[in-house]
């Protein structure tokens, strides 16, 4: 038996274990298609520390950052607890998470992060550069959490940039009016000159001077967007019931991270907030994504490099430029994730698995199956390796950075209205090949088109379309159709 067979009904299998009742993220975990790590919950002590007790004020014009820092420092010296966020409205600059704290927001709790960027620190990132600290984020962290119903607010209108086409002129015009400022043909607002200009700035600086600090680039902080939730190289995380909304930059985004679960999280950027992802799982292990509800303004649910043994079950995206993504930084690989049983309901693309020369990688063993899908703008399912236009080939690509698709399971799809119903684009030198799409019903526009494609069977599919050629192939080789 060949693997892709294999995957199969082994796929078949879990299928119907799964969905014969009301399933829990732990049937979830048990019934994978592949053998999942440790998935447990970080236990904390029964003790509370409010934020209160040290000195926070919820009127939502005190600045609280002492008082978390405070509150959070008490709760791990004393070997750990809960962080107990009040009912109210709490400015803060940056929250540091620290190792078995629990950070609790009770119902009612608004924590605003403040628009006054000079209270986020300018850090270094390795190779990457400079970057601004995130408002909430959390590094090498053991037993840690963010829960309960408060929302976490990014204050992400003072640091986007705004496309003209994607605003309405009320809202051009406000972004004008407190101080922001165009690009020359005025496609394009930043809240300040320093967001426009700064990493122009950085750029001349680092041409003539080798030994950039974070103090030269201070003038330049505004372009340096964070992202509002992150967490690096930690283990045993809960991120359960809280919203996290209006994000400079990606909404939240582990990376490094093992033993996560994100449960009833609820993640909310304007559909028109520029790089405003929903949440990005990049080269995590061990992780899974439970009845989490994502609008964004770019990809909802997105894997990113090196992400292995992840499931998404049950989750809705209402917006964004894909649902389930993979990509497109696929770098370092990815395998063994299976999304499962999620609703897309006005994303462009549903699901959506993209790379380029350069930042590419081996993707396999990736399973898609009960996806409900409607008004579905592009692709329902779509594989693109020319993402941002790579079609202009990179020289001397590193063999490792090319993008390969192979073994993908992709079962029981619904989508009512799409541009088109699939599309599948590999590179000539490296096919996407090992595809199954299986009891898929979709109403498109437009069909089928496939190139540079092999070993890609579609069994049991049904599309409706008034497309007069509603399938198209080129460079194809063992494309098969079932009934």
């Amino acid at each position: 038996m060949n693997l892709l067979n294999k995957i199969i009904t082994l796929s078949t299998s879990i299928l119907i274990t799964v969905s014969g009742h009301a399933a829990s993220l732990q049937d979830y975990v048990i019934n994978a298609p592949f053998k999942m790590g440790k998935i447990s919950e970080p236990i904390f002590p029964n003790i509370n520390f409010s934020i209160v007790d040290y000195g926070a004020k919820g009127d939502g014009h005190s600045l609280n950052t002492n008082a978390f820092a405070a509150a959070i420092e008490a709760c791990a010296k004393s070997g750990g607890g809960h962080v107990i966020v009040p009912s109210g409205m709490w400015l803060t600059g940056p929250i540091i998470l620290k190792s078995n704290v629990d950070l609790h927001t009770e119902r009612g709790a608004l924590i605003q992060f403040t628009s006054d960027h000079s209270a986020y620190p300018i850090i270094r990132r390795g190779s990457r550069g400079f970057g601004v600290q995130s408002p909430l984020t959390g590094s090498g962290l053991t037993n840690v959490a963010v829960t309960g119903e408060g929302i976490f607010d990014g204050a992400g209108e003072t640091w986007r940039p705004l496309k003209r086409g994607k605003a309405t002129e009320a809202q051009w015009k406000a972004i004008l009016a407190n101080g922001g400022v165009t690009n020359k043909d005025e496609s394009i607002a930043w809240p300040t000159k320093a967001a426009r200009d700064g990493l122009s700035i950085i750029a001349k600086m680092a041409k003539v001077n080798k030994y950039i600090t974070e103090n030269d680039i201070v003038s330049a902080r505004d372009a340096l967007r964070p992202i509002l939730f992150t967490l690096n190289d930690c283990r045993n995380i809960l991120i359960e019931d809280v919203t996290i909304r209006n994000s400079p930059n990606f909404a939240f985004d582990p990376s490094h991270c093992k033993n996560l679960i994100a449960r009833h999280v609820n993640i909310f950027n304007e559909w028109w907030a520029q790089n405003g992802d929903g949440m990005d799982i990049s080269s995590c292990e061990d992780a899974i994504l439970y009845r989490c509800t994502v609008s964004a303004g770019d990809d909802g649910i997105c894997m990113k490099s090196a992400a292995h043994n992840i499931i998404i079950a049950e989750c809705t995206v209402y917006h964004g430029h894909g649902g389930f993504v993979i990509g497109s930084n696929t770098d370092g690989g990815m395998s063994n994730v299976w999304a499962t049983q999620c609703d897309f309901i006005g994303t462009d693309k549903g699901i959506r698995v993209k790379s380029a020369l350069g930042r590419g990688g081996l993707v396999h063993d990736i399973y898609i199956d009960h996806i409900f899908m409607k008004d579905i703008t592009q692709e329902a399912i779509g594989f693109d390796t020319y993402y941002d236009d790579s079609s202009n080939p990179v020289k001397n690509v590193d063999k490792d950075k090319i993008p390969e698709f192979r073994d993908f399971i992709i079962k029981d799809i619904y989508c009512l209205g799409a541009g088109a119903a699939a599309l599948v684009a590999g590179l000539p030198s490296h096919p996407i090949h090992n595809v199954l799409i299986e009891n898929a019903e979709i109403t498109a526009k437009r069909g089928i088109h496939l190139v540079c494609a092999e070993d890609i069977t579609f069994k049991n599919m049904t599309v409706h379309t008034a497309e007069k050629t509603p399938l198209s192939e080129r460079s194809v080789k063992n494309i098969i159709f079932k009934p």
